[in-house]
């Protein structure tokens, strides 16, 4: 009963044959991955603001520096306190472009490269009729079993994001997943959740995650597998509640879908894929076939790139590589000629060029902080609190400490090289284990990674499905307030038992 109400609402409710046909060639003219304009200057104006934040604290916070090895290992006795110097307002306003030569410049373009590549290959996908093919497919295969649907596919992202440190990669299945959860009846949102949030959270509540258990343990000189059971025990319990929010987000909106944030765009969305015939004809089986090996050829790079060592460090390169020509391909393949898919190529990442600027805007922050040389200054600070404090209270404020610096450094390897040398250094003398230092720093790096918006996965993400940053606020932040909570009763157990 729940599947026919959200399906008729969603495509049938309140739509007239004619409107019907101007919807579908407004959005024909339109890439599929568009940058939503109100979405963007929302973002634009958040991440000004943050920026002009980090200019004022230079003139507040003195700089200080602390000295580093080779490895990037800072000298614990080491810290020298300078004066309130400032920074020059002609290196605030250009830092959106210093960043593209910067020492982060390397991972701003790669970013920024595939984000294009993504944003012209779904383009390529929908104009050659890939999307509703799989609409089809997944309405015909798993409407009446859409929940466990759901469930699984937030097992499998937060277990990419859990053991092989995957988040960002996993931004080129978002436009899939996001047709898949319209297409058994619920919104754009959740497809959000499970995809982009199931990532980010299965990063956080990390098991074997190379980028942050992975280095803090090389660091720490522990194994990955130490202390591994109260991870796992989190990784559980995320995933518990994640699926039942999602869920009861989803069967709100099945009684209601006017209650849905996205209702207006997911209307608008399955209209552009609505066809006569709900049958899936012999040339839509032929392209969804395409489709399903060129998506399985992407998951064994995926998987390659994580699980392959030599091959890690160049995730990003393999797979807006293996995207591009693959698309072009397909495209190619079921056109029976390449250029119109390499015109559709084209327009697809010109929709998103608007996103390489919020990319530029959020990285710049990082700059402002590190040519400030303030950020030495507050780690010293926290330093200094920390001695002769509970141990409940130090953890909490390595907590706090590690969530500030998250606002203005996304990157969870440099802020471990940032700042994990030293503070297992202090943690030994406070009495707190690397297990609890580890098992903290997951917590505090990775769950706000969906809700800052100096995070430029969370701007891809948001602006590939037009969702403003304001919608998706007010959607998520009762349940960060609840998975906070939660990670405060983690830290407070494992002081507890001496983990």
């Amino acid at each position: 009963m729940k599947n026919r109400n959200s399906d008729k609402d969603f495509t049938n409710d309140e739509v007239s044959g004619v409107e019907q046909g101007d919807e579908i060639a407004k959005q024909k003219e339109s890439t599929f991955a568009h940058i939503n304009l109100k979405a963007f200057i929302t973002v634009l104006i958040m991440l000004l603001a943050i920026i002009a934040l980090s200019a004022i604290l230079t003139l507040i916070i003195p700089q200080g520096h602390y000295t580093r090895d080779e490895a990037g290992n800072i000298d614990i006795d080491s810290f020298v306190q300078g004066s309130v110097q400032g920074i020059a307002f002609w290196r605030v306003i250009t830092a959106p472009f210093r960043v593209f030569a910067s020492s982060d410049s390397l991972t701003v373009i790669m970013i920024s490269i595939f984000l294009l590549v993504m944003s012209g290959v779904f383009n390529i996908i929908d104009k050659t009729g890939g999307m509703p093919s799989i609409i089809k497919f997944t309405k015909k295969r798993f409407a009446s079993r859409k929940n466990v649907i759901l469930c699984v596919m937030v097992l499998i992202f937060m277990a990419f994001g859990s053991f092989f440190g995957m988040f960002e990669e996993l931004v080129t299945l978002l436009s899939i997943v996001v047709l898949m959860a319209l297409s058994l009846g619920f919104d754009t949102l959740t497809g959000l959740g499970m995809c982009m949030m199931a990532a980010c959270f299965g990063f956080a509540s990390a098991i074997t995650n190379p980028f942050s258990v992975g280095i803090a343990s090389g660091i720490a000189g522990v194994r990955v597998i130490d202390g591994i059971y109260l991870r796992i025990i989190l990784f559980v319990l995320i995933y518990v509640l994640l699926c039942a929010f999602l869920l009861i987000h989803t069967r709100r909106i099945a009684k209601n879908p006017r209650k849905s944030m996205t209702y207006d765009l997911d209307r608008e969305k399955l209209l552009s894929m609505k066809s006569e015939s709900e049958e899936m004809t012999r040339e839509e089986t032929r392209i969804f076939r395409i489709y399903v090996i060129f998506f399985a050829v992407q998951l064994v790079f995926l998987l390659l790139s994580a699980s392959v060592s030599a091959l890690s460090s160049y995730a990003i390169p393999i797979l807006s590589v293996s995207f591009l020509v693959g698309g072009l391909i397909c495209g190619g393949i079921i056109k029976r000629e390449i250029k119109t898919p390499l015109l559709w190529l084209l327009k697809g990442m010109l929709s998103m060029v608007p996103a390489i600027v919020m990319i530029a805007l959020a990285s710049s922050v990082k700059l402002i902080m590190t040519e400030s040389n303030i950020i030495d200054t507050v780690l010293h600070a926290v330093i200094g609190m920390l001695e002769g404090k509970h141990p409940f209270v130090n953890v909490l404020i390595i907590y706090a400490l590690i969530l500030f610096l998250q606002i203005f450094i996304g990157s969870a390897s440099a802020k471990i090289l940032l700042i994990m040398p030293i503070m297992f250094e202090i943690c030994t003398v406070i009495g707190i284990s690397p297990n609890l230092l580890i098992l903290t720093y997951c917590m505090a790096d990775g769950f706000t990674d969906v809700i800052l918006p100096t995070n430029p996965v969370l701007l891809i993400g948001l602006s590939m499905t037009g969702v403003s940053y304001g919608k998706w606020f007010r959607f998520t932040w009762w349940f960060q307030i609840l998975v906070f909570a939660l990670t405060l009763a983690m830290l407070f157990a494992g002081v507890a038992i001496g983990y």
